[in-house]
């Protein structure tokens, strides 16, 4: 009989254990699946985090794709057929900055927001001036350059005003601050407005005659015009409304502040000054 209960104690206790087993095992695969769970939702929200950020795209493909149109200084060809200009050797510097290469893309200026929000570009870099709708629909960085939009005519026109203009033909670059200055001036509004696609259309077509005045950037004007260039025969006849370049992102995205951090650096060591003497711009303070 003793035998007998000794025998029923022992399987009691084995059970017992058992349970106590079993259950030690299932709390700790709880532990796991939960630890596995809280790393899945970081890794997730890590992920989501640099699904957001512009920056990282950007890094991650290895290039910054530049929007730009052909605008001397800014960016364009020289003579010996290399690809130059202010904006070119800059965005270059701020690439090398960020590690990754520039690929500069010729695009249709009316166009630019939307193709910065397609994502066939990365940014626009070419001179842009910083409007009130620029600011508006995109990330833009710290205003880099000072520039103003100017009255080019032939250098024997008769002008002493804006006033002079109304009725005759102006043109500007399409999407422009320059079609900004002539749509808000009182006077230039009254003039026969044709818009062109690029600013040295522009210039063209005062020189043939088929305008009497074109507005456009100062920066650009400055290096194309006058004695020893092309246009010798065409001369700014008024500067208007001053403004700064700057350099728009997606709307939103964080590559604005690092290109901040990027000219700081780059003013610090001087390289944007050189630049600036290099090409004859003037920096934004």
């Amino acid at each position: 009989m003793k035998k007998l209960i000794s025998l029923l104690l022992a399987a009691g206790m084995a059970a017992s254990l058992a349970a106590c087993g079993a259950t030690a095992t299932v709390s700790e695969s709880a532990a796991e699946s939960t630890a596995d769970a809280a790393s899945t939702a970081e890794a997730a929200e890590t992920e989501a985090e640099a699904a957001d950020s512009d920056l990282a795209y950007i890094q991650d493909k290895g290039t910054m794709t530049i929007g730009y149109t052909v605008y001397a200084p800014m960016n364009y060809t020289d003579e010996n057929g290399e690809f130059v200009g202010f904006d070119t050797e800059l965005a270059t510097a701020v690439c090398e900055q960020l590690g990754v290469k520039p690929e500069f893309v010729e695009i249709n200026w009316d166009t630019k927001i939307v193709e910065l929000d397609a994502k066939s570009i990365d940014c626009i870099w070419n001179g842009m001036t910083l409007t009130d709708d620029i600011m508006a629909n995109t990330a833009c960085t710290q205003a880099y350059a000072k520039n103003a939009q100017v009255v080019v005519m032939k250098a024997d026109a008769g002008y002493t005003s804006t006033a002079d203009l109304v009725g005759k033909t102006v043109v500007a670059e399409a999407g422009s601050a320059g079609e900004t200055t002539v749509q808000e001036d009182e006077n230039l509004s009254q003039a026969d407005y044709v818009s062109k696609s690029v600013q040295t259309d522009c210039l063209m077509e005062v020189a043939a005659g088929t305008a009497d005045a074109a507005v456009l950037d100062l920066t650009l004007a400055s290096a194309m015009i006058g004695e020893g260039t092309d246009y010798a025969d065409l001369a700014i006849v008024d500067e208007l409304n001053a403004e700064e370049y700057g350099v728009a992102f997606r709307k939103g995205s964080d590559v604005a502040a690092a290109v901040d951090a990027a000219f700081d650096a780059l003013k610090a060591d001087g390289t944007m000054q050189a630049l600036a003497d290099k090409y004859g711009l003037t920096l934004a303070e």
